[in-house]
C-alpha cells in the first residue's frame, strides 16, 4: 500500500472516530484533500485510493494539475474545490474549472464569478469565508458583515451559496478550537433561521480536525496528514 494509501486510511479512521464520538454519520462529513503544492502524480495516486474532492490554493499550479489529471484519468470523477484567496483577475478561470468555491469574501468576487460561470456547467457551489477569529493577516469577511453578503451572494443567478468556511487561529488546546468552530456554526445557524437554505460548514484542518467535527463541519481539508509536509515555491500564481 503506498504512503498516500495509508494517510487516507489513517485520516480515514480519524473522521469516523470523531463522527461517532459527535453522534453523527460518517456520511455527514466529507473529505477535501488539499492537494496544494503537490504534483498531479499525487492527486492520481489518492484517486487510485477512492479520494474524488481535492482542494487547491494557487490558480496556475491548480490548472496545470486539473489538465494533467483531466488527461491521465478522462473518465475518472473528481471534484475540484478552489480554498485560496481570490484576486479579481482571477475569477474566470476559478469559474470555468472547479464545482466548489470556498472563499467568497465580498459581494465583488460573487458577482464575477456569477457573470463568468459558463452557463452549461450549472450554478458553482459556493461558501463565504468568515474571519471567525478576527485576525488582520487573515483572508475573511467579519462576522457581522456575514448576513448581509450571505443574502446577496444567495440572489445571485449562476451561484448555489452552500455554506460558510474559516481558518480560525491556529490553538493547541482542545476546548479552544472547538470555541471558534462554535462561532462558525452559530452563525450558519442565525443564517438559516433567516432563511438561507446553507448545508455546508467548511472548516477543519489536518491539526483541528476532531475538534471541526465535535461542531459540525461537513468538509474538513485535509493536506499535510495525507500528502506530508509541504514544500512553498517563490511564486504559485
Amino acid at each position: 500500500m503506498s504512503t498516500i494509501a495509508e494517510n487516507l486510511q489513517a485520516v480515514e479512521a480519524t473522521i469516523a472516530s470523531a463522527a461517532e464520538a459527535a453522534d453523527r454519520p460518517r456520511s455527514s462529513v466529507q473529505l477535501l484533500a488539499v492537494s496544494k503544492t503537490f504534483p498531479a502524480e499525487a492527486v492520481l495516486e489518492a484517486m487510485a485510493a477512492g479520494q474524488q474532492a481535492f482542494g487547491e490554493n494557487y490558480l496556475q499550479e491548480a490548472l496545470d494539475k486539473i489538465a494533467l489529471v483531466a488527461r491521465a484519468q478522462p473518465e475518472a470523477p473528481v471534484e475540484w474545490h478552489f480554498i485560496g484567496p481570490i484576486q479579481s483577475n482571477k475569477t474566470r478561470p476559478i469559474a470555468s474549472s472547479f464545482q466548489w468555491v470556498h472563499t467568497v469574501e465580498r459581494l465583488k468576487i460573487a458577482q464575477r464569478l456569477s457573470e463568468q460561470r459558463p452557463p452549461e456547467l450549472g450554478p458553482l457551489d459556493v461558501c463565504i469565508q468568515v474571519n471567525i477569529s478576527g485576525e488582520a493577516s487573515k483572508s475573511g469577511a467579519h462576522e457581522d458583515e456575514v448576513p448581509e453578503l450571505a443574502r446577496q451572494v444567495a440572489q445571485l443567478p449562476n451561484l448555489r451559496l452552500r455554506g460558510l468556511m474559516a481558518i480560525p487561529e491556529p490553538q493547541a488546546d482542545v476546548a479552544l478550537q472547538r470555541q471558534a468552530f462554535a462561532r462558525l456554526r452559530t452563525l450558519a445557524e442565525r443564517l438559516r433561521l433567516d432563511g438561507l437554505a446553507l448545508d455546508t460548514l467548511s472548516m477543519g484542518m489536518s491539526g483541528d480536525m476532531q475538534a471541526a467535527i465535535m461542531e459540525g463541519a461537513t468538509i474538513v481539508r485535509i493536506g499535510s496528514a495525507i500528502f506530508g509536509a509541504r514544500t512553498y515555491a517563490s511564486n504559485k500564481e
